[in-house]
């Protein structure tokens, strides 16, 4: 009778969030003890439901990023963003600057940068669709508090979240030597 009624509460539940389930946990006690197989596993796991997230409300970044170019091979672990995996996007303004990867540049105006993230729960033992964090490069003077960079990002259900441009700034202010960007760690950045 146990074994009928389990049957029964699984058939109420789309497999695909079974299967969703299973593929993000982790029993890792230190997210960055996770092998480069799981991180990837991750975001193979989770990118179609991260790219459908964010442009559920119809973002104009949520909606599009994923057509730009990636820059780089894997997600990483940096450490930054709340110790989340994160992979870039860039679109065609940014693109070829960015994947230089170099100090002392100027993004051209225009450019968009789009980082998808996964939280990693070390209390759930799980990974999960994080936020969308976007930079976009204004015309010079357009804000001169943050650099002419405007932060903003999409929640995973394609809600935009309110970003309080000091809090990003403050923390890009360190990489002020390579126009405020924080680069993809080296290890999974595209081969020049």
């Amino acid at each position: 009778m146990k074994f009928r009624l389990t049957l029964a509460a699984l058939a109420m539940f789309p497999a695909s969030a079974v299967l969703a389930q299973d593929c993000t946990a982790y029993t890792a006690e230190d997210p960055f003890d996770l092998t480069e197989a799981e991180i990837v596993g991750f975001y193979d796991c989770l990118k179609d439901r991260m790219a459908e997230g964010y442009g559920a409300e119809g973002d104009a970044v949520g909606s599009v990023y994923r057509d730009w170019t990636i820059t780089q091979t894997a997600p990483g672990l940096a450490g930054v963003h709340g110790n989340r995996l994160l992979i870039t996007f860039a679109n065609d303004i940014a693109a070829e600057q960015y994947t230089q990867y170099a100090e002392d540049i100027e993004m051209p105006v225009g450019s968009i940068l789009a980082k998808e993230s996964i939280t990693l729960s070390s209390k759930r033992q799980a990974a999960r669709p994080g936020p969308l964090f976007v930079m976009t490069k204004l015309e010079e003077g357009g804000a001169p508090e943050t650099d002419d960079w405007l932060y903003a990002g999409v929640q995973p259900n394609g809600k935009v979240m309110n970003i309080k441009q000091s809090f990003c700034h403050d923390c890009h202010v360190a990489y002020d030597y390579q126009d405020n960007l924080g680069y993809p760690l080296e290890e999974v950045r595209l081969s020049q």
